[in-house]
């Protein structure tokens, strides 16, 4: 067959063109893009690329004093339905499924009904919402997945409508204890803190953002990080969940029995470091319930009442002018001065008549102490003012607490200051001490002189290892000399041991400190408008001889009775004891008597086990029972150096059993096998039981078995 070679050339030809003049286009057309549409397909490419994405660090956390976890970030999550993703076929399979939907939603939210959640979800369909919250709530990571696992639900967030938006909450993880002084954010830990440790630790807690780009690929973005972000450190404070809990306890408890205490505080503070165990701000609320509110123990500024007493003879003594037996007449303790009535509790009783300076700090005698005062420092004010300022009072301690009050201590010379002004102030009125700065002040008493700050945070840790460390800071080495504070010290017991403050005592070890009862003024109206509020309190320190603990208990309450020594100082007690338990540890090794031989008390019943028992603790046993025995019950009785079995018995059948002498288990054991049903009171051995042993057993009769410890 002929090839024809011009049909073949023409097709080649044509083809040749064809590819020239497209390689032209290709060529002409990148040039364009290149050159002339440069700007426009930046653009473009700019709309498929986020520069500067944040990286949010992880916040750091809040630890209590041992290591426990108090101050945590956690995701949650807000769950939304779009009404316009997957059209009408997802509206078909969403009504098809809204019962079903709504009884899973119901079933993992369950406050609120199905019913409710079919009302929201019908009122989001007939909006057409494109950003319909499902739930009005945050939600945990895990309700977050079981929703996502709902019919519908389930499918792609651009055909089922189901998405979340995430953000980190910041989750206080004891409760209310220290909520006030742990702090808190402003909703997602990005936004920042708005008070307590949380602010003043912010930008260690907070770390450092990192910076990344991304780009769209296909339907999603890839994430380029430029810069890692820093996570912030973790910082241990001195806070201990166990004595907190206690302090809370007994604060809401003591507010609930007054009914009408409105605000309670407790400081529970370490003497040699300042290290605050404990901090509890309780208001009560319009319902009756108890919160924190605010952080009242640091931010209050109140006249501290008779609490002051204590720094106002321990000025006197310091310069001289009286000692713990120095006279002072109360006459009956109503005496005028300067124009004024200044009046003892018990002025309407007759007063205390003459007593010494250690008998007016131990009743609170408001005309002892301000007639002690004022005899010697009514001409010189202002040195009595400079002596409570050497001690420090009214110093700024710079607490770590943002927003914390600075006491208002000022002396002629710095506000108008009349006669009257001395002897009100020496009995703790005409001054504003936030509560903690009280407890520091009787601190620096415990500790020796030694004034410290109260402190809150010790260490900042990256993954464990400390990194930083906040040392116990002194604020005055000596608030007085050696002989003021051994008499002030020796004052202080004697208010607890014969004075107003006896309940605040504890059993088994001695405390020390002072009552307080003062008036609340209302600012521009003064002490008497309405019904009148008071601030009771108790200010001190255990144990007497060694003082471990300081601490004071402050109850805002109106109206009568109100004793700081009744209420704040039974408070304090509670806590004193349980606080001091906690630090009693006792070797059993060093308990015992090495050449004694110790025999345990031996309940009544199976003798076996029993038995067994004992041969563990190498006890010797009198009348042990044989192999042939089988399942014998006997008694045993303690002996000067081994356990005696007598009694030995096996309950015959049809009869009731004796068990008297037996411990609950093998009691009931005995009568159920017997066919009897058993009603329990009482712990310990069995002391009477209703049934006597030995009579005719009536299957499914009650036997009434009486326990007691005697």
């Amino acid at each position: 067959m002929a090839v024809n070679k011009k049909h073949i050339m023409n097709r080649y030809f044509f083809g040749v063109l064809l590819l020239s003049l497209i390689g032209v286009a290709v060529i002409v057309k990148a040039g364009m893009i290149m050159f002339a549409e440069r700007q426009y397909w930046q653009d473009v490419a700019d709309r498929f690329v986020r520069e500067n994405v944040t990286l949010l660090p992880r916040r750091g956390n809040i630890l209590s004093a041992d290591g426990r976890l108090m101050s945590s970030s956690l995701p949650q999550y807000r769950i939304y339905l779009d009404f316009k993703a997957g059209g009408e076929k997802k509206d078909t399979m969403l009504m098809n499924h809204l019962d079903e939907i709504c009884t899973g939603l119901n079933r993992i939210f369950p406050d609120m009904s199905a019913a409710e959640f079919r009302r929201r979800l019908l009122r989001g369909r007939q909006e057409g919402r494109r950003s319909f919250l499902i739930y009005p709530r945050p939600v945990t990571y895990i309700q977050r997945k079981e929703v996502a696992q709902l019919p519908v639900f389930n499918k792609s967030r651009y055909f089922g409508g189901f998405y979340d938006v995430t953000y980190n909450h910041r989750e206080q993880l004891f409760g209310s204890l220290a909520t006030r002084t742990l702090g808190a954010l402003y909703g997602d830990t990005a936004n920042g803190a708005r008070y307590g440790l949380e602010l003043q630790y912010d930008s260690l807690l907070r770390g450092q953002n990192g910076l990344a780009h991304r780009k769209k690929v296909m339907n999603s973005y890839l994430s380029i990080t430029d810069r890692e972000p820093v996570d912030g450190y973790d910082i241990q404070t001195t806070l201990d969940i166990d004595m907190q809990d206690i302090c809370e306890k007994a604060i809401v408890e003591k507010m609930e029995e007054l009914g009408t205490a409105t605000v309670g505080v407790v400081v529970l503070m370490e003497v040699a470091t300042g290290d605050v165990k404990a901090i509890v701000n309780m208001t009560k609320s319009p319902g009756g319930n108890y919160y924190e509110r605010q952080n009242n123990a640091v931010s209050d500024m109140l006249e501290p009442g008779s609490t002051f007493k204590t720094a106002s003879l321990m000025v006197a003594m310091e310069d001289g002018y009286i000692t713990p037996d120095t006279e002072v007449d109360t006459e009956n303790g109503l005496v005028r001065m300067h124009g004024a009535w200044m009046r003892d509790h018990n002025w309407h009783r007759g007063g205390y008549g003459r007593m010494t300076a250690t008998r007016a700090l131990e009743v609170s005698s408001n005309v002892g102490v301000s007639r002690l005062i004022d005899k010697h420092y009514e001409s010189q004010p202002k040195k009595f003012v400079e002596g409570l300022r050497r001690m420090g009072i009214g110093q700024d301690l710079g607490l770590e607490i943002p927003g914390a009050g600075v006491p208002y201590v000022k002396g002629p010379g710095e506000r108008p200051f009349y006669k009257t002004d001395l002897p009100w102030m020496s009995i703790g009125y005409g001054t504003q001490i936030p509560p903690i700065y009280t407890l520091a002040f009787y601190n620096a008493i415990a500790n020796g002189g030694v004034m410290v700050r109260p402190r809150f945070v010790t260490a900042a840790l990256r993954e464990g290892q400390v990194v930083q460390e906040f040392p116990t800071r002194v604020v005055n080495p000596k608030i007085c000399s050696d002989l003021t504070l051994e008499r002030i010290q020796y004052m202080l017991r004697r208010v607890v041991s014969h004075g107003l403050a006896k309940a605040a005592a504890c059993q088994d070890f001695a405390v020390s400190g002072k009552t307080g009862t003062a008036q609340i003024s209302q600012g521009t109206a003064g002490y008497k408008t309405g019904r009148t509020n008071y601030l009771v309190s108790f200010c001190g320190y255990f144990p007497s001889e060694k003082p471990r603990y300081s601490m004071i208990v402050a109850i805002q309450k109106s109206g009568l009775p109100a004793s700081g020594g009744l209420m704040a100082g039974s408070v304090f007690s509670r806590i004193a004891e349980r606080v001091y338990t906690m630090g009693l540890y006792m070797d059993v090794a060093e308990a015992a008597d090495s050449t004694s031989v110790v025999i345990p008390p031996v309940k009544a019943g199976h003798l076996r086990d029993a038995v067994y028992v004992l041969d563990r603790l190498d006890v010797d046993i009198e009348g042990r029972p044989s192999q042939a025995d089988g399942e014998a019950w006997g008694t045993l009785t303690q002996e000067e150096s081994a356990v005696k079995i007598t009694g030995t018995q096996t309950p015959a059948n049809g009869l009731v059993p004796n068990v008297v002498g037996m411990g609950a288990k093998d009691a009931v054991y005995l009568m159920e096998k017997a066919g009897l049903r058993v009603n329990i009171d009482g712990v310990g051995r069995v002391k009477r039981q209703s049934m006597a042993g030995g009579s005719r057993a009536v299957r499914g009769a009650t036997v009434h078995l009486h326990l007691t410890n005697d």
